[in-house]
């Protein structure tokens, strides 16, 4: 009888299983003699049998209260490779789907599957499906893109408020949805969700992708989704496997709403073999451009008065190559608006992607178009540096979005007569309805930021905010620096011994990581064990983190450790006080023993110019520091705390300087742009 594979764990792992943070399961692995050894990994990721840390957390009281769900995952990561595991994740749905129970073979697989079928059956089949497919996911994150599901129902919102009435005998027959570039199914599960919800009708789902495991796990996701409550069944979704630029599985079918997040910059896309296809109304796409092969194939799936969003990278709106095919869309009324996201919305998360929202005309409509075109900049409404609060996952921004083009719909987005979208919401300062006249010059540039000016009278409220906030910061300054002023300093003494972070290091005082870039940043979604990740760019670009990655596939800085920026240009060293957070490279993470050293200490010392310089490579801005050269008096740690206080004062000193300075360069922005536009009040 042959032993069971063995199924290695992580310490990420191994934390979700035990229900505590990954810093208890390190302390655990130090600390207890008894702790299973590594069988594989790396240093820095070791792997653990999972047999064995589970009886070792059985018998030392620590499986905590965790679910059942969370020792499914491991057995399936240790099947093999991508897709080997996304199909047994697809066995799993669709078994649970026909209601069968057991494994469908007897392969590696088959256990896991067999439990995961078992568990659905009791926790909810559509839960354990897509618990297993978002694990999935984090981890081919590099090789799989998807549209985070706040962005997916925004866009499917988008295409139902924007489509015209639908041609049919029967209002309650289903909705036609496509999205031919279907992925892991996320904008078709929306469109589930929102067509009936909106219009109280089936949605009738079709879909297709070059990946079949993307296109088996699309479709057995869909098939557990909960049904609608509408007046007839919902038609069983057709989800077929094949490039829909190249070569269509579904050609000939006719969607009364398209949803697409399509490959980006691919330059193999086709332009050789279709160069005369009938596709192309509105100009041949050059092979430069295959995001415009995907615009005019979703226009050409479209039913008479269909609409269509789709996701692009913003360079669409403005490449020289494509300002043909823009002129035309704009023209013929087929596209109606373009929508900036904040970056970080969805992958590649350091762009702000476009949503372009198009109309195949109706009977009746003129061919024309409408006489305006909408832009809508919710990049400048909700600037990076508060995206992760406003973003798609916190609501605000679709709120934001429906309001502008739920006003605008009468005559820009929808068709017929112009109507010049109002402002009585306030949405629209970040909006502009502009004439599709003006827009046809020689670039044909349709970025929104080209086009949009907050409005005037929105700009007061948020210039209000800043002056409150300058006061709290000037309250906040005067006080650090009456601490500071009343410290007495002395001539410190010559010779005074010091060691170096290599040599507390080498001594076990502090453990030295340097950080590095992960897998592919990524928005979180629900269910999702993320962390944000921090990089050098972020740092020049006085931004918010980068994205969100796995915290088992990066170097994760936790309370009180020391975080230390290694080039000379943006030098500095903190105690990180705030949630887990990644670190990218030329950030080092300390992690100190607190019975040797205080890391606010250790923070103050680091930092000291002098310190960079004796450390720096060689002499320009941007030359690296050898974290390891810094160096540190060697005091007791009784005297490292007298110096903690003062250390902290002045950490709060700086941090509360550098914000005023981004308030004021923000004000000086909104105050510059009114006092240039007059709007100052004349005195009498």
């Amino acid at each position: 009888m042959t032993s069971p594979p063995v199924v290695p764990v992580t310490l990420a792992e191994i934390a979700r299983l035990a229900g505590v943070g990954r810093a208890a399961v390190s302390n655990w692995r130090r600390r207890h003699d008894t702790f299973p050894p590594q069988i594989g990994g790396t240093a820095t990721s070791p792997h653990f049998s999972l047999t064995d840390i589970e009886k070792w957390l059985r018998d030392n009281g620590k499986l905590g209260k965790t679910t059942s769900r969370e020792w499914l995952w491991p057995r399936f990561a240790a099947l093999g490779d991508r897709n080997e595991t996304g199909l047994a994740i697809a066995t799993v749905g669709r078994l649970l789907a026909r209601g069968v129970s057991g494994g469908a073979s007897d392969g590696a697989g088959a256990g896991p599957v067999r439990d995961a079928v078992e568990l659905g059956q009791r926790e909810g089949s559509y839960d354990i499906l897509m618990f297993l497919l978002r694990r999935w996911l984090d981890t081919h994150v590099r090789q799989i893109t998807t549209t985070p599901e706040p962005l997916a129902d925004l866009m499917a919102d988008l295409a139902l408020r924007t489509c015209g009435p639908f041609v049919g005998e029967h209002p309650e027959d289903p909705l036609r949805v496509l999205d031919p570039a279907c992925g892991a199914g996320h904008l078709l599960a929306a469109a589930a969700k929102a067509v009936p919800a909106t219009l109280n009708r089936p949605a009738a789902l079709l879909g297709c992708d070059r990946d079949p495991v993307l296109t088996a796990l699309t479709d057995a996701r869909l098939a557990l989704l909960p049904g609608p409550e509408t007046p007839g069944p919902a038609p069983v979704p057709v989800i077929a496997p094949g490039d829909s630029v190249r070569a269509d599985p579904l050609i000939g079918a006719q969607a009364d709403i398209v949803l697409c997040n399509p490959p980006a910059n691919e330059r193999d896309w086709g332009y050789e073999d279709l160069a005369a296809d009938t596709r192309w109304v509105y100009g041949t796409p050059p092979r430069t451009e295959p995001e415009l092969a995907w615009v005019q194939h979703c226009l050409a799936r479209l039913r008479p008065g269909g609409s269509a969003v789709l996701l692009l990278p913003p360079t669409v709106a403005a490449r020289k190559a494509g300002r043909r095919i823009r002129r035309s869309l704009l023209r013929t009324g087929a596209l109606r608006a373009v929508v900036a996201l904040p970056p970080g919305s969805a992958a590649p998360h350091s762009l702000s992607l476009h949503l372009w929202v198009l109309r195949r005309p109706a009977p009746g409509e003129s061919p024309q178009g409408p006489g305006a075109f909408l832009f809508v900049d919710a990049a400048a409404r909700f600037p990076r540096s508060t995206s992760r609060d406003s973003g798609p996952e916190g609501g605000e921004l679709g709120t934001f979005i429906r309001s502008v083009v739920g006003t605008a719909r009468g005559g820009v987005v929808a068709g017929g007569a112009h109507e010049p979208a109002t402002e009585d919401s306030g949405a629209t300062a970040w909006a502009a309805a502009v004439p599709v006249i003006d827009l046809l010059d020689d670039d044909v540039d349709l970025t929104p930021g080209r086009h949009v000016a907050p409005a005037s009278g929105h700009v007061g409220p948020r210039l209000a905010d800043s002056w409150s906030e300058v006061g709290e910061l000037l309250d906040g300054l005067r006080t650090e620096s009456a601490c500071l002023a009343a410290l007495e300093l002395t001539r410190g003494t010559e010779d005074q011994p010091s060691a170096t972070v290599g040599e507390l290091a080498r001594a076990e005082a502090l453990a030295l990581r340097s950080g590095r870039l992960p897998a592919e940043a990524a928005v979180p979604e629900p269910g999702h064990a993320r962390v944000p990740l921090l990089t050098i760019s972020d740092l020049l670009l006085d931004e918010s983190p980068s994205g969100w990655v796995d915290p088992d596939d990066a170097v994760v800085v936790e309370p009180r450790d020391v975080v230390v920026v290694g080039v000379s240009r943006e030098f500095s060293a903190w105690v990180h006080e705030g949630p887990p957070m990644a670190v990218g490279p030329q950030i080092h993470v300390l992690r100190v023993d607190p019975d040797m050293l205080d890391p606010w200490f250790l923070a103050g010392s680091l930092k000291s110019p002098a310190n960079a310089r004796h450390a720096g490579t060689h002499a320009s801005s941007s030359s690296r520091i050898d974290v390891r050269r810094l160096q540190v008096r060697r005091i007791a740690l009784s005297e490292q705390r007298r110096y903690c206080d003062a250390f902290r004062h002045l950490a709060a000193f700086e941090g509360l300087a550098e914000r005023l300075r981004i308030v004021a360069k923000r004000m000086g922005r909104d105050l510059g742009d009114e006092l240039a536009a007059g709007c100052l009040v004349h005195g009498e």
